[in-house]
Order: structure tokens, then sequence, then C-alpha cells
């Protein structure tokens, strides 16, 4: 079996690359990678707090490699961590990394370049799915998130803090992908076929920073 890391940003894209990796039979998934930002000690991107990434690995049972980045990260930083992260998955024998991406080329081809030559390859088991099909699919599978995180300038604040569901879907504007593929809204998976335990937590308050991004907090419990 192929050794494997995962990247995992704690939502629903990368439960769903996980979950297909685990029902291929052929991988043998050792990490999830994860970037941190350190100034706030939260899932970059997601805003959710790392004792809550801490409990999913856990439960997941799957060893957790967190990559720590500053604030307003810049590219050039952003590589280098990511290249040190690479050689320390080749010191554990990982052969491939897989991510969450689905449709959008760009970041696609962003992941190949800076991996190549790492020895390292990267694949995407979710790459071409028909978002509002993948969709119905984390939910018939009985998996549950929360909204964790919308753009303000595609969703209003009333769209954080909600659960993903069916009537979550129903209710995004038509020009929104139902995965949020294009930064419209992040997830936090908390229960489903591959946790062993559900993470247990309660609803915060709402924050908005930079007049743009509206996130839901999350307290562990």
């Amino acid at each position: 079996m192929v050794k494997i890391a995962v990247s995992w940003s704690g939502g629903k894209d990368s439960t769903m690359c996980l979950h297909t990796i685990l029902q291929d039979g052929k991988y043998d998934v050792s990490t999830l990678i994860t970037t941190v930002t350190e100034t706030y000690s939260r899932v970059s991107m997601h805003g959710v707090r790392e004792e809550l990434l801490d409990r999913q690995a856990e439960s997941l049972g799957i060893k957790l490699m967190k990559i720590y980045i500053p604030a307003d990260c810049t590219n050039e930083v952003y590589e280098r961590k990511m290249m040190d992260a690479y050689n320390e998955l080749l010191v554990l024998g990982v052969e491939a990394v897989a991510y969450g991406d689905i449709f959008l080329e760009d970041v696609r081809r962003y992941r190949e370049k800076n991996m190549k030559d790492t020895g390292l390859h990267p694949i995407f088991p979710i790459w071409g799915r028909n978002t509002r099909e993948l969709a119905a699919e984390f939910l018939m599978l009985g998996y549950k998130a929360k909204i964790v995180c919308v753009d303000l300038n595609r969703l209003s604040e009333s769209y954080v803090g909600r659960e993903y569901d069916q009537e979550f879907l129903d209710m995004l504007p038509e020009d929104c992908d139902p995965c949020g593929e294009n930064g419209e809204f992040h997830t936090f998976v908390y229960k489903g076929p591959t946790f062993k335990k559900s993470i247990q937590f309660t609803m915060g308050e709402k924050i908005v920073r930079n007049d743009r991004f509206c996130y839901q907090e999350l307290i562990p419990i």
C-alpha cells in the first residue's frame, strides 16, 4: 500500500477526500497535514481553534502534522514552510499527498508546481466531481458540519453558524458553489463515519475580520 498524507482543513472537502481514499483501499493514510496560523492558534482560513483540530485527528485515529504560519503569511514563507513539511513526510516514508480540490485549475497547478522534484506525488481524489452531487453524498453518508466562515462579499452573516444541510444548500444563491469551492464559505466537520466519536463544542460569538470574513466561534467542551 502507498503511504500517503492528506491535506486536512477540518472541513467537508478534505473529509470527502479522506473518505474517498479510505474507501479506495490502495493507500495507508499515515498523516494529516494542516496549516495553523500561529498568531491565533487557529486553522488557517477556517478560523477553527487548534484544540478542535486536535480532537478531529484523535477521533480519526490519524497522526496530525501542523504547519505553523504567521498571520498575513507571504507566498515565500508559506512555500518554505511547506517544503520543510514535505521533507519531514519523506523521512516518515510518505510517498504522496492528497488534496481535496475539486475544480480550481490554478490551485491544482500551484500545488503541482510546489511539489515538483520534492519526491512526493500530489493526488486529487475528488477532482472533477460534480459539487452538487458531492454535497449530496456528504450528507447521505451521515457527515455533519457547521459553517464556520463566510466571505461577506458572497454571502450574508446569516449563513455563519448554520448546519451544512439540505436547507443550507437550498438557501444558497445560484452563483454560490454547493461546496464553497470558490471560497464562499468554510466548514468544520464534527461527526461522520470516519470519526470514532463526534467532536463536542458550543456555539460562541460571530466575529467579522477585515470587513470581509465572518467567523463562527466554536468552543470545545
